[in-house]
């Protein structure tokens, strides 16, 4: 689908943020993210015999993705933990010991999760969507992360199109703080499958 900015369909994922309170999102240890293109277009690419085959705004996705962990010590990615999907992605960020890079002293991570609320479409069971703040940026955290690679790509992206100011994703997105490896395995697991899965997803606007 060519990137229409003025287009937009219905989108039920949810708008709530149940960030986890009193959590430092600095925190060395992996985070379970997925951003939803705006209106849930389906800009990167398509599906075919449940491989994603990228287009240009796929590949600008993806390049922008993995230029986070260049431009950022304090940031490790893997490539067996993205995928790209036609109106989604879905990536595990690992942030690596920050204390001198930030220079503050770490909370203990909450024992249990919030509970979450109901929506129509969620990525993986417990993760949740969150509200990004636009306050000061907080060096080396999640939300700083993500929105700097939020930006990029919608830079490019309009720069491409001549669309500037042009939204390209949601304004939320959703995260999970990833407890221990086999929580990781799990997640990493339903990244690599979701291609697979693409065609039976109802509420994929792509899907036939």
């Amino acid at each position: 689908m060519k990137y229409d900015p003025e287009k937009s369909f219905g989108c039920a994922w949810g708008r709530r943020s149940i960030r986890l309170p009193g959590y430092d999102y600095t925190q060395p240890g992996g985070y379970f993210i997925t951003l939803v293109t705006v209106g849930k277009m389906n800009l990167f690419g398509e599906i075919h015999n449940g491989e994603m085959i990228l287009n240009e705004l796929g590949e600008i996705a993806m390049e922008e993705w993995f230029k986070t962990a260049k431009l950022r010590p304090y940031v490790r990615l893997d490539a067996e933990e993205f995928q790209i999907m036609p109106d989604h992605l879905h990536g595990i960020i690992e942030i690596v010991d920050t204390d001198s890079v930030v220079g503050a002293r770490r909370r203990r991570a909450p024992t249990t999760l919030t509970s979450t609320p109901a929506l129509t479409s969620t990525p993986t069971d417990g993760q949740a969507p969150t509200t990004e703040q636009f306050g000061k940026p907080v060096i080396a955290s999640i939300p700083t992360i993500v929105r700097a690679y939020k930006s990029a790509v919608t830079y490019r992206i309009n720069t491409l199109y001549d669309t500037r100011g042009a939204p390209v994703w949601q304004r939320n997105y959703y995260e999970r703080v990833i407890r221990n490896e086999a929580e990781r395995d799990r997640i990493r697991r339903y990244i690599q499958a979701n291609p697979s899965r693409w065609e039976a997803d109802d509420e994929n606007l792509g899907a036939e």
